[in-house]
């Protein structure tokens, strides 16, 4: 079983439009300003790379990703998006404990992360849809 990893892979344009949202300015309050501010965390640890240098298997922005919940085994599917994007279905906002903690993660990572009701575990098990690949796919 694979551990959390130290550090997570973010695309220059996520990192450049969620940089704004925890630098720029505007005051959060209560689980949002604890949620903006484990989203600074994450951003810190980022490793930023260019869209093209990014594999197929790593949840961006927008990406639709199959997580196992290691503590109950369910299956689940979410795609995350930004606070600004009208929610449908399994959408997760960046700025949702399971959304910052999906951020930068790859298939076959462990994801643990504080949530209001404790710590959760859970397994990527598939990255279902990732905007930059879909990209390279169109452009080849």
């Amino acid at each position: 079983m694979k551990t959390v990893r130290d550090h997570i892979v973010v695309t220059q344009a996520d990192y450049d439009r969620l940089r704004p949202l925890v630098d720029g300015g505007r005051v959060f309050s209560g689980s949002d300003a604890i949620s903006v501010g484990r989203l600074a965390q994450e951003l810190d640890r980022a490793e930023v790379v260019d869209a093209s240098d990014l594999p197929a298997d790593v949840i961006t922005m927008n990406s639709r990703a199959r997580l196992k919940d290691l503590d109950t085994g369910e299956m689940k599917e979410y795609r995350l998006i930004y606070p600004t994007q009208e929610r449908h279905g399994n959408d997760v906002s960046i700025l949702a404990p399971i959304g910052t903690a999906m951020l930068g993660y790859k298939v076959g990572d462990i994801i643990e992360w504080q949530v209001p009701r404790g710590t959760r575990r859970f397994e990527v098990v598939e990255v279902l849809y990732q905007p930059e690949a879909n990209v390279a796919a169109v452009e080849s």
